[in-house]
């Protein structure tokens, strides 16, 4: 039997966590008031409260982010925050600081599942394996590992192995980017990320020879894995997770939308409810900066070094140039049949090669723009904003119902959910009716009206004759067998609990600054795995040397792999930053001035 897999969407809000459940999601994650490496998006415990009890119905989890490494002040904070997060019924939280799992070592924590983050940097079968044999409950991997390094890792631990699926790509592993506090003071650790990758840069040698002047040459594609689900299914993972905590609701519908539809193709999943669509979803038609799926299956083209912003679904090519307007055809012969059935609509948002425009209107085939600005025949169209499907998203009426079956024997009325909760309702005795097929035919037309409820009907099956009941009295009597049954789904929904922890050996015996101690309690956790801590964390004051390091490399960029040259990147302040490149592993490293 083909395993389970979670489906775990990103909210920024209340509002976008109930859409990311109505859209089909497994489990969400969000960030608290504090502490969450998304700075911007805070949310309540009264507003979460409100998304665990609308979560829990469908047996969709809660995992709140409390990944930022922390100050010695913060560490009770925190403590304090996971209790109340606990208290309300979240099931998980996703920790990069050592400190806190240095709390639930000496059970000063509730029992709740801890989450290594990927801010913990766990690219390796021996970092995964230390966590997994701690005991901690899931460990989200590093994006860049390919699946044959997954799968490894899947085979030799007996924890939860969450992957990421979709989404923006950190260039940088996660947890050892320290670009944006070195040049701001803005720390990714903290929280406080200022994108430095998304940024211009010149790409220069040791002679002062300019190899690419002013491009984006640190930016990403978005992650793409669609087409590897099933293996991914197969390594073992449990986990597939959406990036996008700063996405607005339209982006969470589209995205959860589509893979929900994608990975039940392949795999059960862990929660319960079925999604009723009226829109189809295409991700193509959300934000992204093209697609890539980075390292899975070997290493690409992962990058689009002319800009950081939506491309969106390609469509053609300018073909004509007017005064005022353009024309686009297919690219190829093959897309030419394709263009015909894409319609540019007013309002649309255009993209082309570093540039694009807004629609203002369409006559046959000609295009208005809001400005002609960088049009040239030749240039590759993209839409990065499609106005009709936008409208489609946001006017969508999609929900999320629990199939029941529906029992009638001798008086008593049965209603079992896709769960297997079960509850009886006593019909009170009533007249026999004078049209008994009459009687049956409304009996079950009634009971199939759950309208907007948490529940669709499935399949009834009556035995014996149904009493007399006036159609007001059998709505009644469905809404309260109905309410019945879901106070019996959640009496019966199992939160994990977080089984303890124990203390193994570090696989390192001495750590600096990219072990991101920011707190005595991380540094005494460190200590006791057998650990040396011979430097805190960049943000209490160490020198980063490494910037960042990547499995992005420029010189496989620029075919410049077997060059002996020393490159240079310059931003565009003039700052200048050595490159150095560890082609052993394979790995790029942005060094400190």
């Amino acid at each position: 039997m083909v395993q389970k897999v979670e489906l775990l969407a990103p909210a920024k809000d209340k509002k976008t966590a109930i859409t990311a459940i109505n859209s089909g999601c497994d489990a969400i994650y969000i960030g608290a008031s504090n502490f969450g490496a998304r700075k911007k998006v805070p949310n309540s415990l009264e507003d979460i409260k409100e998304i665990v009890d609308y979560a829990h119905k469908f047996y969709v989890k809660v995992h709140v982010t409390v990944n930022t490494i922390l100050t010695d002040d913060e560490i009770l904070k925190a403590k304090e925050l996971i209790q109340k997060l606990y208290d309300i019924g979240v099931d998980a939280i996703i920790v990069q600081d050592m400190g806190i799992f240095k709390l639930a070592l000496d059970n000063e924590l509730p029992p709740i599942a801890l989450h290594a983050s990927t801010q913990c940097d766990n690219r390796d079968l021996e970092k995964v394996k230390f966590f997994d044999e701690m005991g901690v409950s899931r460990v989200i991997l590093a994006r860049e590992l390919s699946l044959d390094k997954i799968k490894e890792i899947c085979a030799n631990t007996n924890a939860e192995i969450e992957t990421f699926i979709h989404g923006a790509l950190c260039v940088s592993y996660s947890g050892q980017c320290y670009f944006s506090h070195y040049i701001g003071g803005r720390s990714a650790n903290r929280g406080e990320c200022a994108q430095a990758c998304r940024k211009k840069y010149t790409l220069v040698d040791e002679n002062g020879n300019i190899i690419a002047k002013d491009k984006y040459l640190l930016s990403m594609k978005d992650f793409n894995a669609s087409r590897h689900l099933k293996s991914l299914i197969d390594a073992g993972v449990k986990s597939f997770k959406i990036e996008g905590r700063l996405k607005d609701e339209s982006y969470v519908k589209n995205v959860v939308a589509y893979y929900r539809r994608e990975i039940d193709k392949l795999a059960p999943k862990t929660s319960s409810g079925r999604v009723f669509l009226d829109f189809e979803p295409d991700v193509r038609k959300s934000f992204n900066r093209g697609f890539t799926d980075y390292f899975l299956d070997g290493r690409k083209i992962c990058f689009n070094f002319e800009s950081p912003k939506s491309l969106g679904e390609k469509i053609g090519k300018i073909t004509k140039v007017g005064k005022d307007y353009f024309e686009i055809g297919g690219l190829d012969s093959k897309m030419a049949g394709e263009l015909a059935c894409i319609k540019i609509n007013p309002q649309d948002g255009l993209y082309f090669s570093g540039n694009g425009c807004l629609v203002n209107k369409v006559e046959g085939k000609k295009i208005y723009p809001n400005k002609m600005d960088g049009i040239v025949v030749g240039l590759e169209v993209y839409r990065n904003f499609d106005s009709k499907f936008e409208k489609q998203i946001e006017n969508s009426k999609i929900k999320r119902q629990i199939g029941v079956k529906i029992s009638f024997k001798t008086g008593i009325l049965t209603v079992t959910d896709e769960d297997k909760n079960s509850v009886n309702f006593t019909l009170a005795s009533c007249e026999k009716a004078k049209n008994p097929e009459k009687m049956k035919e409304n009996f079950i037309a009634q009971l199939k009206k759950t309208g907007d409820s948490d529940f669709y009907v499935e399949a009834i099956e009556i035995s014996g004759e149904i009493p007399f009941m006036p159609i007001s009295q059998i709505n009644e009597t469905r809404r309260s067998i109905l309410e019945m049954l879901m106070n019996e789904r959640l009496k019966n929904y199992k939160r994990e609990l977080q089984k303890p922890l124990k203390l193994v050996k570090f696989p390192k015996e001495s750590l600096d600054y990219k072990a991101n101690i920011h707190n005595q309690c991380a540094k005494e956790f460190y200590e006791k795995c057998g650990c040396e801590v011979c430097e805190m964390s960049a943000e209490s004051g160490a020198f980063p040397k490494e910037l960042m390091r990547t499995k992005h490399c420029l010189k496989f960029a620029f075919n410049m792999c077997k060059s002996p040259k020393n490159l240079f990147l310059i931003d565009e302040k003039g700052k200048k930053y050595p490159l150095m490149f560890d082609c052993k592993n394979c790995e790029m490293v942005v060094l400190a001035k």
